[in-house]
């Protein structure tokens, strides 16, 4: 204490005393951090402001949440270095007492409040290999730059724990630093201590709040008497008065004035002092001080449905960004070896945070199927689903080749041959895709064989509890768009038809001599989910219905496991002829209308039934049908027809019919 008083007198000058100290010596006792708002700010209480700690809650959380993996460089491409030592440490568990997500969100929040994350690395004593890494505490961390040399500088870490008598020298490749944005490329700025009179200003509008409701939520007043009061009376008077009606649970308890009292309001209301608009920018304030769209720490004021998608993408390329390029680069100087830095880095998985909603995705999935560079295993594995026998194919259309080349004339020369024949190129395009198709259809039909037995096993096999509402309502919620099947089948036949579709077009536009481009990629999916659509209607339908009609639980089971077990050996193949007819008679229809054709005539050809040889010939104006709803087509035997069940404006008419449709040129 002499130590501390032979400072105050030498430093404080003549003028300041216990009583009138000067500035320094109130900081310098209380330790917070200086603003304007006179509320002590440091970052154990900048914490209790919610608006900052949400904020630093929201890129610590991300930042720890997103996958990191470490990479090995190949030749073309990367894949996992899931036996490097590293790759454990990073992924899944630094330390024995933490997860991968717990150590990073932990230095991320020290790095954005105390400007500074540092973990410490444990190595084996001999390998030098990094064993473990602990993170260190901020607040018991000082960092400092030695020069060692002729223009030779070097970080070192001291870490003082005097609560166990500690106190560690630690060098540069001993520790992880993670820093944010600061003065001299080695530590960073503390938000804290940058943001203290906006926090600062934060915490005391906080403050003002409690305190106005502790006072029964009303400002302050006078007592006044027209005479004059002893100080004995005042101070009962004064007295009597708070123990009535301080406090939320005293408030509009009704007061007696004697002897002439009356109660004069002092101060000014909550509402002109605009109190809870104060609140609002201060959360504004907050988000500026930390790059956050305001939807990210709870401020919808100005969010909607339009916006928040892009403030979204904007808090990810910006904000986060920023902090994941700081994780990897360190990474790769601190914890990787130099020779190691050619061969391996590390990188976050942003894809979760960038996945827009069902419809949006498989759209993109489409047309990186169509165009080639997306695999069906490929988007198994962004859906987080086990690829399937046949998946690593890649798709592309039949009219794309590549440029230059020996094996590009011979391509081109191929394509040109398929150019002008018409119903045989459009017959043959349809065998290409028929095997594809069947393989899509086989693979919804064992997944509903799984998916529907699963669904008889929980609500069925148990005798003491069996509900056949209960599976009937799960088989419904099974069947429906966004059930398993139907993703499941949005995502297999989507880009099938996309891509198949466009190459009926390429064909058909080149069978009429139309040069230019035809985009029916949104008719496409219009179909797609047209026949997802009717499919999982169908399935549904066919399932309940033999469910409903068995007589017992047992002929329940029976029956819909014998029409899976059908689906499975006999729909894949049925589905790729219907559509190999279906999807290219009408992928045709739509470009013939785009290119200006008037007329289309119905071709019986190949195996056809009776009825299609009575439509054989017919000629109708492209946008009416060959055969309306209702409609009777006679065959040969006498009494003999077929009605329609819907307008039929290309083939086929029913299962097995192979005509097809042709532009009427004349």
């Amino acid at each position: 204490m002499g130590l501390v008083r032979s400072l105050l007198r030498a430093s404080a000058g003549p003028l300041s005393g216990i009583a009138t100290p000067e500035q320094w010596v109130v900081d310098w006792f209380r330790g917070d951090i200086a603003n304007s708002s006179g509320v002590r700010v440091d970052q154990d209480t900048a914490r209790m402001y919610s608006p900052f700690f949400a904020g630093v809650r929201v890129i610590s959380e991300d930042v720890g949440g997103l996958p990191l993996f470490l990479y090995e460089r190949l030749a073309r491409g990367k894949r996992r270095a899931t036996s490097h030592p590293l790759y454990p440490l990073l992924h899944d568990q630094p330390n024995p007492m933490m997860t991968s997500v717990q150590l990073r969100e932990t230095l991320q929040g020290h790095a954005i409040t105390w400007g500074n994350g540092v973990a410490q690395l444990v190595t084996h004593p001999r390998t030098g290999v990094i064993e473990e890494i602990w993170p260190l505490r901020p607040d018991r961390l000082e960092i400092k730059v030695k020069r060692t040399g002729a223009g030779q500088l070097q970080r070192w870490y001291i870490y003082r724990d005097p609560h166990h008598g500690i106190e560690a020298k630690l060098s540069a490749e001993e520790v992880l630093h993670i820093a944010g944005l600061g003065f001299d490329g080695v530590r960073g700025y503390s938000i804290v201590e940058l943001a203290a009179n906006s926090i600062g200003l934060g915490l005391a509008t906080e403050h003002h709040g409690s305190k106005f409701f502790s006072n029964s939520s009303a400002p302050g007043g006078a007592l006044s008497h027209p005479g004059l009061l002893s100080p004995d009376a005042r101070k009962r008077m004064a007295d009597d008065w708070e123990n009535i009606h301080r406090g939320i649970d005293r408030s509009h308890r009704v007061a007696i004035l004697e002897e002439g009292v009356t109660w004069q309001q002092v101060g000014i209301p909550n509402d002109s002092a605009q109190f809870l608009e104060t609140r609002k920018l201060q959360i504004t304030e907050m988000a500026r001080w930390l790059r956050l769209p305001p939807h990210k720490i709870g401020d919808l004021e100005r969010a909607t449905f339009s916006n928040i998608e892009q403030q979204q993408l904007d808090y990810i390329s910006s904000a986060l960004n920023i902090w994941l390029i700081r994780w990897e680069q360190a990474i790769l100087t601190q914890l990787l070896l130099p020779d190691e830095r050619a061969r391996y880095f590390p990188e976050h998985l942003v894809d979760a945070l960038l996945r827009g909603d069902t419809m949006a995705r498989y759209q993109a999935y489409a047309i990186g199927r169509q165009w080639g560079w997306l695999s069906a295993n490929d988007i198994r594995e962004k859906e987080n689903d086990n690829p399937i026998a046949g998946g690593d194919a890649y798709l592309i259309p039949l009219n794309m080749v590549p440029a230059g080349g020996d094996d590009a004339r011979a391509a081109a020369r191929r394509a040109r041959a398929l150019r002008g024949r018409g119903a045989a190129a459009r017959r043959r395009l349809a065998d290409a895709w028929a095997p594809k198709i069947e393989a899509a259809d086989q693979e919804i039909a064992d997944l509903e064989h799984d998916e529907v037995s699963a669904l008889l096993d929980a609500h069925l096999g148990d005798e003491r509890a069996r509900s056949l509402g209960s599976f009937l309502v799960a088989l419904q919620a099974l069947y429906a768009a966004d059930g398993t099947i139907g993703e499941a089948m949005t995502a297999a036949f989507l880009p099938i038809f996309t891509a198949f579709a466009a190459d009926v077009v390429t064909d058909a536009a080149d069978e009429v001599g139309h040069d230019e481009d035809i985009d029916l990629s949104i008719w496409a999916r219009a179909y797609s989910l047209s026949h997802v659509a009717y499919r999982l209607a169908s399935s549904f339908g066919q399932l309940r219905g033999r469910a409903e009609q068995a007589p017992t639980v047992d002929d329940v089971v029976n029956e819909v496991l014998a029409r899976l077990a059908k689906w499975q050996d006999e729909r894949p193949a049925q589905t790729a002829r219907w559509e190999g007819s279906q999807l290219t008679n009408a992928a045709a229809r739509e470009a013939w209308k785009e290119a200006g054709v008037k007329r289309l005539r119905w071709r019986a050809s190949g195996t056809n039934c009776p009825y299609c040889s009575k439509l054989d010939g017919r000629i109708v104006a492209i946008d009416q049908p060959f055969i309306a709803k209702g409609d009777q087509v006679d065959g040969e035997a006498e009494g003999e027809q077929l009605v329609a069940k819907r307008d039929t404006r290309h083939p086929p008419i029913h299962p097995g019919c192979d005509c097809v449709i042709e532009p009427e040129r004349s």
